[in-house]
């Protein structure tokens, strides 16, 4: 039986190594403000874009993105609506996981001077954009319904397998490529599946604008990552420069389903490149020990090839996420 064409491996190599360098609890400069239900701490850091003076960190389960200036490394909010009851902070330790916007990825349009972060679509509450104006200066948020998009996204099974759920996205050119996690549970007629796909970036703006908007889907891949200590990795963020090679996260994360959290085993980080080969790496600890961490959030530094930044998500409501720094050898 031949593979078909559009399945991909990405393998381990040996050319590639991450290590830990440092790692930066996340906490807000001036505290917790109870009044606009916001903790002291990241509470869920899920996806991270990196503009010329800050570093957005975007949250899964928090209406609030942080801004992490550059200069200052100062931690400050920038306050989204409030979402269901007037609440900001979702999850089962409030009983209110259901309403969150589960935001996942996002991806930065110099051109457009936007910021996009989208919710993952693994339900139809979480099938909404955040569109964040001036990210640099006074940024301007709202909330945009996209069900168009991820319907189109969810109907073509070769990307979405047996659940939607986006995790990642990166801008190649003028299309973005969205990342999907195969961390599914099967539905009888599909299985979980991790995929890419190209949609143009005038396309999603219009689907942003007109919910009812058509998506055409271009250049579908579905990727296999293997596995990392027993367990099947699967995508959790993509970054780039606007070009190819693509860079990824994938976490060997022992989940059951796309809704609740699992076991994490390790976390590993490689590209993508244009003839959709890919390779990954192992990231280890500061002392060059497996991390066992959820990594989720990814970028690059636009000045120095050999620095990366990823944000890991304890899955702990109670904990602050951490900005680890880490140096690539290739």
């Amino acid at each position: 039986m031949n593979t078909p064409r559009y399945v991909y491996e990405a393998l381990e190599t040996h050319s590639l190594s991450a290590r830990v360098r440092t790692r930066t609890p996340l906490l807000y400069r001036d505290g917790a403000q109870p009044a606009e239900d916001l903790p002291a701490h990241v509470r869920a850091g899920s996806a991270m874009a990196v503009s010329s003076r800050r570093i957005a960190v975007i949250q899964d389960d928090t209406n609030a993105i942080a801004l992490i200036d550059r200069s200052t490394h100062a931690v400050t909010p920038l306050l989204l609506p409030a979402g269901e009851g007037g609440a900001r902070q979702f999850g089962e330790d409030r009983g209110n996981k259901k309403h969150k916007l589960d935001l996942e990825a996002c991806v930065v349009l110099p051109e457009q001077e936007l910021l996009l972060a989208f919710g993952s679509g693994s339900t139809p509450a979480r099938e909404r954009v955040l569109v964040v104006r001036g990210i640099d200066h006074e940024p301007a948020v709202h909330v945009a319904d996209a069900s168009a998009l991820y319907a189109a996204m969810r109907a073509d099974k070769s990307f979405s397998g047996s659940e939607l759920n986006i995790e990642g996205v990166a801008r190649v050119e003028r299309h973005l490529r969205f990342f999907q996690r195969g961390n599914g549970a099967h539905d009888g007629a599909h299985g979980p599946i991790d995929a890419t796909v190209d949609i143009a970036i005038d396309a999603v703006l219009a689907a942003l604008d007109a919910p009812s908007a058509r998506v055409r889907l271009e250049r579908v891949r579905r990727v296999e990552l293997g596995a990392l200590h027993g367990v099947r990795l699967t995508f959790t963020d993509a970054w780039s420069d606007g070009e190819e090679p693509v860079w990824f996260l994938a976490a060997a994360e022992d989940s059951p389903d796309t809704y609740r959290d699992g076991v994490v085993r390790g976390s590993v980080i490689g590209w993508i490149d244009g003839a959709g080969d890919g390779y990954w790496c192992p990231i280890t600890d500061e002392r060059g020990q497996p991390f066992c961490d959820k990594a989720e959030g990814l970028a690059l530094d636009p000045s120095n090839p050999d620095r990366a930044w990823v944000v890991v998500d304890k899955d702990d409501p109670a904990a602050p996420c951490e900005l680890c720094e880490l140096v690539l050898r290739r």
